[in-house]
C-alpha cells in the first residue's frame, strides 16, 4: 500500500514538475574567445576541449530524464562540436526521439555532423554571428578566420535542410551593422535572427564597465527599432531579446508568437562539463545553483527534491522584488534571468539589471506596472 502510494505521488510530481528540456554545457572549454561571454569558458590548446562531459554520463542522464517527462535537449558549451564524441551524442537525441536544440559558433560544423543533425527531426540550431564584415565578428570573437569559417558552417546546415537561426549580440561596436546582419542572413537562407542583449555577466560585464555595451536607454530604442521598423524589411523572424514589458503583445503572441521573452525556467535543468547539475551554465561560476553530480546524485531526487528548485517553483513570481515585483509581465517572464539576478545580487528574487535600470531612468513603460504598485495577487499580505 505504501508503495502503491509512493508510485501516485511520483507520476502526481512528474505531471506538475516536468523535467522538459536539460541543457547540456558539453565542454569546458572554446576555441574562440569571446569578448562578451557569460560563462567564460577556457580557451582550448590544439583544438582539445579541457573538459568535456563523458559519454556515459549523457547517456546515463537521458535515461532517468526521460521518465520525468524530458522532450527535448539542448547542445552547448563551451562550444559543443569540440567535443570529440559529438556525433554520437546527437545519435542518442536521435535514437531516443527527443527535440534537438543547439547553440555554435558554427567554426566546426562540417557536413557530416549537419547531417547527422538533420536526422533527428526538425533540429533547432543557432550560429553566433557576432559582426556583418570578417572584421567586426573576429573582434568580438578573438581569432581571425572565424568569420568565413563561420560562414561554411552555416552554408553546410542550409545544404543538409537546416534553416539556422542567427545570434547577434548587439553591442556599440556592431550597432550600425544590425540591418546588415539580417541582409546577410536573407542571402544565408537563415529562418531567423535574435538579436541578444549583452549581460553584465562574466567577461560581458566588463564590457559594460568600459561602455562597449549600450546603455538602457539606446538598448529599448534598438529593441523598438527592431520591432517597429526593421522587422518590417523582412520576411525572417527577428527577435530583440529584451524583456517583455518593453515589447508589443502582438510580437510576441501572434501567430503562435515569436518565443523570445522566457527560458521556461520552470521545466529546464543545466548539466555541466563536469557533470553537475545545476540552474544553467550559471554554475560554472556560482557553485550554490549546483544541485547534485550525475551518477552520484539520483536525478529524479534533484528534480523533485532540491530546496532550491522547490523554493524557485513556490516562489516564483510572487517572490519577486524591485520592479519585476510591480510588473504585469511577471507571470510571462518571471523575472526574466534568475541566474543573472542571483549572479549580480545573491538574491534568486532580486529584479532583472535591465528593468530595474530602466525604472531608475525613467524609461520603464508606466503601462506595464500594476496601478498600486504590486499585483491583486499580494492584496492583504496574500499570495
Amino acid at each position: 500500500m505504501l508503495a502503491e502510494k509512493k508510485n501516485k505521488q511520483d507520476l502526481i510530481a512528474v505531471k506538475d514538475n516536468p523535467l522538459s528540456q536539460i541543457y547540456f554545457y558539453l565542454t569546458g572549454g572554446c576555441n574562440l574567445n569571446c569578448r562578451h561571454c557569460w560563462i567564460e569558458p577556457q580557451k582550448t590548446q590544439g583544438g582539445k576541449p579541457l573538459q568535456a562531459l563523458d559519454l556515459e554520463t549523457f547517456q546515463g542522464i537521458i535515461s532517468e530524464a526521460i521518465p520525468l517527462g524530458l522532450k527535448g535537449v539542448k547542445l552547448t558549451g563551451g562550444e559543443p562540436l569540440l567535443h570529440p564524441q559529438i556525433g554520437a551524442m546527437i545519435d542518442i537525441v536521435r535514437e531516443n526521439r527527443l527535440n534537438l536544440s543547439m547553440e555554435t559558433n558554427g567554426t566546426l560544423c562540417t557536413p557530416d555532423i549537419a547531417t547527422k543533425m538533420a536526422e533527428c527531426g526538425n533540429p533547432s540550431v543557432s550560429v553566433s554571428l557576432d559582426g556583418a564584415d570578417a572584421a567586426t565578428h573576429e573582434w568580438v570573437r578573438g581569432r581571425k578566420g572565424c568569420f568565413e569559417e563561420a560562414l561554411e558552417g552555416v552554408g553546410h546546415l542550409v545544404r543538409a535542410g537546416i534553416r539556422p537561426q542567427i545570434i547577434f549580440t548587439v553591442m556599440r561596436c556592431n550597432r550600425d551593422q544590425m540591418a546588415d546582419l539580417v541582409r546577410m542572413a536573407e542571402t544565408l537562407n537563415a529562418a531567423s535572427v535574435k538579436f541578444n542583449v549583452m549581460q553584465p555577466t562574466g567577461r560581458g560585464l566588463k564590457m559594460h564597465e568600459t561602455s562597449e555595451a549600450l546603455n538602457i536607454g539606446e538598448l529599448i530604442s534598438t529593441g523598438t527599432w527592431v520591432d517597429e521598423e526593421l522587422s518590417a524589411t523582412t520576411k525572417l523572424g527577428l527577435c530583440f531579446h529584451q524583456p517583455p514589458a518593453f515589447r508589443g503583445l502582438g510580437r510576441m503572441f501572434a501567430n503562435g508568437g515569436d518565443g523570445c521573452y522566457s527560458c521556461g525556467i520552470l521545466g529546464i535543468l543545466g548539466v555541466l562539463s563536469d557533470g553537475g547539475y545545476a540552474l544553467c551554465g550559471i554554475g560554472t561560476t556560482v557553485p550554490e545553483l549546483v544541485f547534485g553530480r550525475a551518477g552520484q546524485d539520483p536525478l529524479e531526487k534533484v528534480w523533485h527534491d532540491h530546496p532550491t528548485l522547490n523554493e524557485i517553483r513556490k516562489g516564483l513570481p510572487e517572490r519577486l522584488t524591485g520592479v519585476c515585483a510591480s510588473c504585469v509581465m511577471k507571470q510571462v517572464c518571471f523575472g526574466s534571468c534568475l541566474a543573472q539576478n542571483y549572479y549580480r545580487s545573491g538574491n534568486l528574487w532580486a529584479p532583472f539589471w535591465y528593468c530595474e535600470e530602466a525604472r531608475s531612468q525613467g524609461l520603464f513603460p508606466e503601462s506595464r506596472l500594476f496601478p498600486n504598485g504590486h499585483s491583486p495577487a499580494c492584496e492583504g499580505g496574500q499570495r
